[in-house]
């Protein structure tokens, strides 16, 4: 599985083509399953999964013109039973997940068996994360990102990569989301630390980092 985790979609010339590099073939010969239960969590969480699906937020990733798109819903898996959508999962090309609360996203994830899954994705299956859906792929998130906590406690998620991120930087709506906030969380963080804008996603295979970028980033090392 290969991975391209953004601070807020598609936004740029840039994380366009390292997606269409990753894919290996158009968008549109593309089949895409997309995840948008992070988002449920947050205040108008409904509203914000029907944007996301129907490609109406200002994050683009389902209106990018796939051959088709699915929607998979990770709270109804379990009561579906594997059977039913393991297969769709592993045939898909790529999957897009959507923001909100990453422990959220995590918890369901962990709930839904998709966690378990995701190791054993074909190589050529690509995991596009907006916001909470790439900070999930981290160790933990730390606390400063914690808000829906799970039964569990802690702010542990996948650890699929070895780093952190901090979305959304000096976004002019999050006026807690400075360079000097990012310092701050990174200061806690016990691995590397990405703070990213929104015109930066990074992209991984094989273990391999790289960052995409049109606006600005910064990694902060423990």
């Amino acid at each position: 599985m290969k991975l391209l985790l953004t601070s807020a979609g598609v936004k740029n010339a840039s994380i366009h083509d390292a997606l269409v590099d990753l894919l290996g073939k158009p968008i549109t010969e593309a089949n895409a399953l997309c995840i948008p239960t992070a988002t449920y969590a947050n205040p108008g969480g409904a509203g914000s999964a029907w944007r996301f699906i129907n490609g109406r937020a200002s994050t683009p990733m389902t209106e990018l013109g796939w051959k088709s798109v699915g929607v998979l819903e990770l709270t109804a898996l379990p009561s579906i039973g594997e059977a039913h959508w393991v297969r769709w999962v592993q045939e898909t090309d790529v999957l897009l997940v959507n923001g909100g609360d990453p422990l959220y996203l995590n918890w369901w994830m962990r709930q839904s068996g998709l966690a378990e899954l995701l190791p054993s994705l074909r190589s050529e299956t690509v995991y596009v994360g907006l916001s909470a859906g790439s900070m999930v792929m981290a160790p933990n998130i730390g606390e400063d990102f914690v808000r829906w906590r799970p039964p569990t406690g802690g702010d542990e998620t996948l650890g699929l990569v070895d780093f952190a991120m901090f979305p959304h930087l000096d976004h002019e709506d999050l006026p807690e989301n400075t360079m000097a906030d990012a310092e701050k969380w990174a200061a806690g963080m016990s691995v590397p630390a990405y703070a990213i804008d929104d015109q930066t996603a990074i992209k991984v295979v094989d273990g391999a980092v790289d960052v995409i970028s049109e606006g600005h980033w910064k990694l902060f090392t423990p």
